[in-house]
């Protein structure tokens, strides 16, 4: 029996009864084929795109990361949700230009993928700009997919992706482009050259814009390469040919050319005046949820300065603003600082390289701040060797109540190899300084620096209890990318990994000495800790804040966190590695 075509409503078949061999199918439609499977066209958007996304992206599994684009990137053990500042002032510079901008802290807002995924298919940005780190960099780079595939051109900052910036572009497809160093001024500049020569080749109707291009020789290609779709703009929005062509001559840039090769730009100078900057979009962020132990909350970063001229060679400034040392006036820092006073906010960081690297701008801004009587506590980053008692007794008068210090080690050669600049010395004396004059000490010790042994770690544990600090961390040293440090421990073999999550320089370490492995460091970094935190004083400190209402609660989960991290296998691996000898 042939095939006929049924355009009728059929009887139902009756149990027993036998196949009839005759095929339903849809009555056919003007210049249609019977039974052709017909191409859907999604509806149009009803809505105006947003034009730019800054985003730090959701964590990988639920933990806190502390990302910012002039610092590394790594999990907190401290209950610590860093402000991202940062991002805030890159929106501030978009909006300025004239963009539609918000400013996604996925971190702070504890937003999980699911929640990232539906606000990316409602705004559909047109750019996206994800900050990356090395521990979450695959992570990072799954935003870059979503984008992808919602038509955003998405771009990436940071100090990983700077150093890293051919590898990061070979190795993550959906990665357009790599902004380099300080990304104010190239961000702006990338998406209105890339907007304008859109606008000139939709104009001449040369290229496509919007969806794939379905033209020859995509028609005659079955099946094309991958290469073949990175190069010919086989994703949703602005082919990357028109990327390649737009980013020619735009300084501070990665990106991918014609032919999918990865080319790198000429870097951009830095900003001179840093007040021609706005101030960064604080109410886009969710600054209520800011917090770092005993300030309580909230907080926020100001930042005040940009470089330092200290060589330590472990430290990432080698890889964003170096050694030339840029700063706003006093009066632009007072009117965010006036700002942030009006939004509630009772504390701030002062955020810089260096804080106090030009006294002449410490005393200007201390005057300034109680000349006009700016109610503000505030806390700061110092060497020891940039600040002297006078100007810590002015800086208290101001409102300064702790400064973080980097201290890195106790031992004189370990310090002199580090290219630190200062002594032991001068550590113990500025940091009494510091408390004569009121002020809380928060040190930073860095364990596994070139040259460390077991004994110069006794020497940083024994200098740690020596000084009068409130509160001490001690990370294990991590060579990062366009240090000195990296390629040091790169010619020595120091460096085994296998993904660049490894670099996490608070739960484990990619360092491997020949006399102290990564599991040694690890170990000593919890023993140090444990040593430290496990006295009178640091237990004095936690009790006067746990009186406090406001701080009662985030101390008590970061003592639990911190006594997690301390303990586990510790009491184990300390007999195996120790033969049994006491703390």
């Amino acid at each position: 029996m042939s095939e006929q075509e049924i355009t009728t409503t059929p009887r139902k078949q009756a149990p027993g009864d036998k196949p009839t061999g005759i095929k339903l199918v849809a009555p056919a439609r003007p210049h249609e084929r019977a039974g052709e499977i017909r191409f859907v066209e999604m509806p149009r958007e009803q809505t105006p795109r947003l034009d730019v996304l800054v985003l730090n992206p959701p964590s990988p599994d639920g933990d806190l990361f502390l990302r910012d684009i002039a610092r590394v990137g790594r999990r907190t053990r401290d209950g610590i949700i860093w402000p991202q500042t940062a991002l805030a002032q890159i929106a501030a510079v978009v909006k300025e230009a004239g963009y539609t901008v918000e400013v996604i802290d996925a971190i702070g807002l504890m937003m999980d993928w699911k929640s990232f995924e539906k606000y990316m298919w409602e705004k559909k940005p047109r750019y996206m700009i994800i900050h990356a780190t090395a521990p979450t960099l695959t992570n990072d780079m799954r935003t870059t997919f979503i984008g992808k595939a919602v038509g955003s051109i998405t771009m990436a900052i940071g100090t990983h992706v700077t150093p890293m910036t051919r590898e990061t572009l070979e190795t993550y497809p959906t990665l357009d482009i790599v902004v380099r160093g300080e990304p104010e001024l190239t961000i702006v500049d990338v998406i209105r050259t890339i907007d304008r020569v859109v606008a000139e080749e939709r104009a001449a109707e040369t290229v496509p814009v919007g969806n794939p291009d379905l033209t020859p020789p995509w028609r005659k290609l079955p099946f094309p390469d991958a290469s073949y779709l990175t190069t010919r703009g086989r994703f949703r929005g602005v082919p990357p040919a028109i990327i390649a062509r737009a980013l020619r001559e735009t300084l501070g840039v990665g990106y991918r050319d014609e032919h999918g090769e990865v080319q790198i730009n000429p870097d951009r100078p830095f900003i001179e005046d840093l007040d021609t900057l706005p101030i960064p979009l604080h109410d886009q962020l969710p600054w209520q949820r800011y917090k770092v132990p005993i300030v309580g909350g909230p907080y926020t970063f100001v930042l005040t300065s940009r470089g330092c001229p200290a060589g330590c060679r472990y430290c990432i400034k080698h890889v964003t603003y170096q050694s030339s040392v840029r700063h706003r006036s006093p009066h632009h820092v007072l009117q965010e600082m006036i700002m942030l006073k009006e939004m509630g906010l009772r504390h701030i960081h002062f955020e810089a390289d260096l804080f106090t690297v030009k006294k002449e701008f410490v005393y200007d801004l201390c005057h300034t701040i109680i000349k006009e009587g700016i109610k503000l506590r505030w806390s700061c980053n110092s060497r020891v060797d940039f600040v002297d008692e006078d100007e810590l007794r002015l800086m208290r008068k101001a409102g300064c109540f702790m400064i973080a210090w980097g201290l890195e080690s106790g031992s004189e050669e370990v310090l002199k190899r580090a290219r630190k600049g200062t002594t032991v010395k001068r550590i113990e004396e500025t940091i009494a300084a510091s408390h004569r004059a009121g002020i809380m000490n928060w040190g930073y010790f860095i364990i596994g620096l070139p040259g460390e042994t077991v004994e110069t770690i006794q020497q940083t544990i024994a200098l740690s209890k020596r000084l009068p600090l409130d509160i001490a961390l001690f990370h294990i040293a991590t060579p990062y990318p366009g240090t000195p440090f990296y390629y040091e421990a790169v010619a020595n073999g120091w460096i085994r990994m296998n993904q660049w999550e490894d670099y996490d320089m608070y739960s484990h370490t990619v360092l491997n000495y020949p006399h102290l492995s990564s599991a040694d460091l690890e170990y000593w970094a919890k023993r140090a800790a444990r040593e430290w935190s496990l006295r009178p004083r640091p237990i004095m400190t936690f009790l006067k804040g746990a009186t406090n209402p406001e701080t009662w609660g985030q101390l008590w989960q970061i003592g639990v966190n911190h006594l997690k991290w301390i303990g586990g296998s510790l009491r184990n691996e300390g007999l195996r590695r120790l033969g049994g000898s006491t703390m």
